[in-house]
């Protein structure tokens, strides 16, 4: 008798929650070990030896109520980015990662140390909303008016300076995700626009 092959939404699912493992696993190491301390792992801008945490950055987090409230938008939003296939929401997260972290290391104010989630959920933000204008796919339309409905309030972040938030990631993350929608759909929105339409 042949296997039935696992649908990919299970798969998925099971990849979106380990990540969320992760996040809740380092941070449950942060309260019980006294001698580490995981704010201090962060991105420093400007300091050489901060130039690692552009890749761990993300994964961690100063507090108990910072993680509740990246875990559910980071639940919906890279859901929604894995409908269009792991690699590209691996490749999403990446560029997300690097451009956000890149970007906060040079041109944030020194000082400050920058770490948490934020950087990737406002990276599928950006993407969702970059594909559904390059692509002009109904498909695409309809998912990135789900993520605008569920999350587009969180754009209003951008516009304020919160004590304790780093706009920094936040703006940078949603850069990045705009960068990785355009090289991931621009060419083939282009190509599909111009295309002879048949008569």
């Amino acid at each position: 008798m042949a296997k039935r092959k696992r649908h990919a939404f299970f798969d998925n699912a099971i990849l979106l929650f380990i990540i969320v493992l992760i996040f809740w696993g380092i941070w449950a190491i942060d309260e019980l070990m006294d001698n580490w301390d995981a704010s201090v792992h962060g991105i420093r801008p400007g300091q050489k030896e901060s130039l690692l945490a552009i890749l761990f950055a993300p994964f961690l987090h100063v507090s108990h109520a910072h993680l509740i409230g990246n875990t559910l938008p980071f639940l919906a939003l890279g859901g929604l980015t894995l409908l269009s296939g792991r690699k590209q929401f691996i490749f999403v997260s990446l560029t997300a990662i690097l451009v956000s972290g890149i970007a906060i290391w040079f041109l944030a104010a020194s000082g400050k140390t920058h770490l948490g989630s934020s950087s990737l959920i406002f990276g599928y933000l950006g993407f969702l909303l970059t594909r559904a204008i390059l692509s002009r796919d109904m498909r695409s339309a309809v998912i990135a008016l789900i993520a605008g409905f569920l999350y587009g309030g969180i754009l209003l972040t951008l516009l304020r300076d919160q004590t304790g938030v780093s706009w920094h990631g936040h703006a940078f993350g949603f850069a990045g995700g705009i960068i990785a929608g355009w090289l991931l759909t621009g060419s083939k929105g282009s190509k599909a626009r111009k295309a002879p339409i048949k008569m």
